[in-house]
């Protein structure tokens, strides 16, 4: 049938779902009858969908297929607000499972043809009054449409125990709709040719059944009849662990790019310099340096102060270039939208070891490189020096200054 369609006609029914789905933005999402779970890797997605859930009965079809559902490597590295769970069940459509109620969709592609008629009747118990989902779609095929395929005689499956007409469809869903409180709409996808289009309809027929109303909770003891096969969770910035992981590997990232590039600028592209070497006046050159960024406009540039701060620890000097976390701030949109203001992103920074800020924790110290331990002459004229060249490279420029120029 399929190179009949283009796109296939799976195809056009998971669309369906798809377009379904950013339409009304649903939160919880369950397809009964997933199989190898195309329409679930299609999906998780959609932001808006929390919970997608899978339900088959063919266990080894969906532990073969579980996998491709795992996250991206780019999940990983690229979390979002967005959080998803997606669950795989193996169970039957005719069996309750607490598990599954209170859900804002549920599919059910090409499935009830493959039930008896007595377990139809279980499966909209089920579905329709146990599940009560906001919405349910249900496709299966028309049986008017078969003729329009050479050589098909019965039905288009041999596990298919019915294919009804587009008559009997409506009147099943009618009845589901009187008996649980919903109503329904008609459609389909796989158009025939536009002569026959009336006579045949769509290829498969497709009914999306919406809930009247919200009908309180039963007092019924819960019953788990289904079988987990499969559960993972999406990383998201809304735990906090990889929020602060995002956030600091964000900022550790753009500083380093600041640097490197006023260190171009204002060392011709040496990314170390040794304090003993410079002079007083190279000193305090470097403290009142300037770097132009891009800012918020398109083709605007800000000026922001960056200097020089060197440290002895343990006998090594180290040199550190200073970048104010307003800089960060302002310059970097991804590290203002975690962050959501300047005092927010000093708080979030202040007890994490990678990071290493000033004292009064308003800027980012980022070491320039690593420095052998050097013995400091105890000549009387270098310490002078040197302890008036520290003075100026350990000032802190007045937090005024620099944004003043942001």
């Amino acid at each position: 049938m399929n190179p009949i369609f283009t796109p296939s006609l799976h195809s056009q029914r998971h669309q369906f779902v798809v377009d379904f789905v950013r339409k009304n933005k649903p939160n919880k999402v369950a397809d009964l009858g997933c199989g190898e779970c195309q329409l679930l890797k299609q999906l998780r997605f959609q932001r808006s969908v929390e919970l997608l859930v899978g339900v088959d009965m063919n266990g080894p079809k969906i532990r073969k297929k579980m996998h491709g559902l795992a996250p991206l490597s780019t999940d990983y590295l690229q979390p979002t607000f967005h959080q998803l769970r997606i669950d795989l069940y193996q169970g039957s459509v005719t069996q309750r499972d607490a598990r599954l109620r209170g859900f804002d969709l549920v599919t059910n592609i090409e499935l009830i043809e493959h039930l008896t008629l007595p377990d139809l009747e279980r499966f909209s118990s089920v579905v329709f009054g146990y599940m009560r989902p906001a919405s349910v779609i249900v496709s299966t095929p028309n049986s008017e449409f078969n003729k329009l395929f050479p050589g098909l005689t019965g039905f288009r499956h041999s596990d298919h125990k019915f294919e009804w007409n587009r008559s009997e469809f409506r009147s099943w869903a009618l009845k589901v709709c009187l008996d649980y409180g919903y109503e329904a709409e008609f459609t389909g996808v796989g158009e025939a040719p536009q002569e026959q289009q009336e006579s045949v309809g769509f290829c498969s027929q497709i009914g999306v059944f919406q809930r009247l109303n919200v009908l309180p909770d039963r007092d019924e003891e819960e019953v788990f009849s289904y079988t987990l096969v499969y559960s993972v969770n999406y990383p998201t910035l809304r735990d906090n662990n990889t929020f602060i992981r995002v956030l600091v590997s964000e900022v550790l990232y753009w500083a380093e790019q600041m640097k490197n590039r006023w260190m171009e600028e204002t060392t011709g592209g040496t990314n170390y310099v040794s304090p003993l070497s410079q002079t007083r006046q190279q000193k305090q050159a470097a403290c009142t340096e300037r770097l132009d960024c891009p800012g918020g406009g398109e083709g605007e540039e800000r000026t922001v102060s960056l200097w020089i701060n060197d440290q002895e620890e343990s006998g090594t000097l180290n040199r550190f270039v200073v970048v104010p976390l307003a800089a960060l701030w302002s310059f970097c949109p991804k590290i203002a939208e975690l962050s959501g203001n300047l005092p927010n992103l000093r708080r979030l920074l202040m007890d994490q070891p990678k990071v290493k800020l000033s004292q009064d924790g308003s800027s980012l110290l980022v070491k320039c490189q690593e420095q052998e331990p050097e013995q400091i002459d105890s000549d009387e004229e270098e310490d002078e020096e040197d302890a008036s060249a520290v003075q100026c490279s350990q000032q802190t420029e007045p937090e005024e200054d620099w944004e003043a120029n942001i």
